[in-house]
């Protein structure tokens, strides 16, 4: 199979920047912005776009700590046995559906 070399290869293709978002947002806002912006490197409006990428990859992952943690490997590693209003449910469903 023969390689590609860098030249012949195409680089993915990236979003249009079209849409805009305006903010009113407080003075000391704005200046920290600004400073993230002149750290990172990153414009105004991908600073966004990444703080708001991380805000919900944060909201999706779920952290158990302590009691919680314990509590979610104990279920894991011993579940509960099904109560007969579930294992009936499953039932009906196989002789509707098969």
């Amino acid at each position: 199979m023969p390689s590609l070399s860098r030249r012949s290869r195409k680089p993915p293709e990236r979003e249009r920047k079209t849409e805009r978002i305006e903010l009113r947002i407080a003075p000391s806002a704005k200046q920290m912005i600004q400073r993230a912006m002149s750290v990172s490197g990153l414009a105004a409006g991908d600073l966004a776009y990444e703080g708001a990428k991380r805000v919900l990859e944060d909201h999706e992952r779920m952290v158990l700590a302590g009691a919680d943690r314990e509590a979610f490997l104990d279920a894991v590693l011993n579940p509960p046995k099904p109560a007969a209003r579930l294992v009936a449910a499953l039932k009906r469903h196989r002789n509707l559906f098969g």
